[in-house]
């Protein structure tokens, strides 16, 4: 049986391999799981996607399971745990950013229905299915990741620049960006 194909920077890493065959690129309508990677999306921010998935379990903890209530009541002491923490970033705008955009998420999801119902908004609901041969057909950011980087900051969130909501995209399933050689294309564009 041949070897399975897959997106090539997943492969550098048993940690990276396990998170792109389990979860990149699945569709997500979790309120939950959206805050979590768009909190880690923005803590990504000039550092790798491996060194993140690291700390993610650190991440979990610190931040009471990406629970954005709780997030959002985080206050100057909580704060000051989270920036004497070694398993997370400890870069004191992205960790004040998380609790502001923990409470920006919360007042989205009252006006619409939850946060999952906005930002699939963007979307219209459905994966938008590319069809890219190679790492360097894709693009960096789309129209649709400027409009929701656009209306993100309007509403209050940081950390959320075109090309960090194109990655929250692709992490989420917002689109499929598996390249066509890989074995995941087919199987998450059904």
């Amino acid at each position: 049986m041949p070897p399975l194909v897959r997106c090539p920077w997943s492969t550098s890493d048993a940690l990276s391999t396990a998170y792109h065959d389990a979860e990149w690129g699945v569709p997500l309508r979790d309120d939950r799981g959206l805050f979590e990677f768009l909190i880690l999306e923005g803590a990504q921010a000039g550092l790798s996607w491996l060194t993140i998935l690291k700390k993610r379990d650190a991440y979990r903890q610190a931040f009471d399971q990406f629970d954005a209530a709780k997030v959002a009541r985080y206050r100057d002491a909580k704060i000051e745990k989270l920036l004497a923490n070694e398993g997370i970033v400890r870069n004191k705008l992205k960790i004040h950013g998380a609790v502001q955009n923990a409470r920006a998420s919360l007042e989205v999801a009252k006006e619409c229905g939850s946060f999952s119902n906005y930002i699939w908004g963007f979307t219209d609901g459905k994966p938008i299915q590319n069809a890219w041969k190679t790492h360097k057909d894709m693009p960096a950011s789309t129209t649709v990741s400027d409009a929701m980087s656009k209306d993100l900051k309007k509403r209050g969130f940081t950390f959320v620049g075109s090309t960090i909501c194109y990655a929250f995209m692709q992490a989420t399933g917002m689109v499929n960006d598996h390249l066509v050689t890989c074995f995941r294309y087919k199987q998450v564009g059904k």
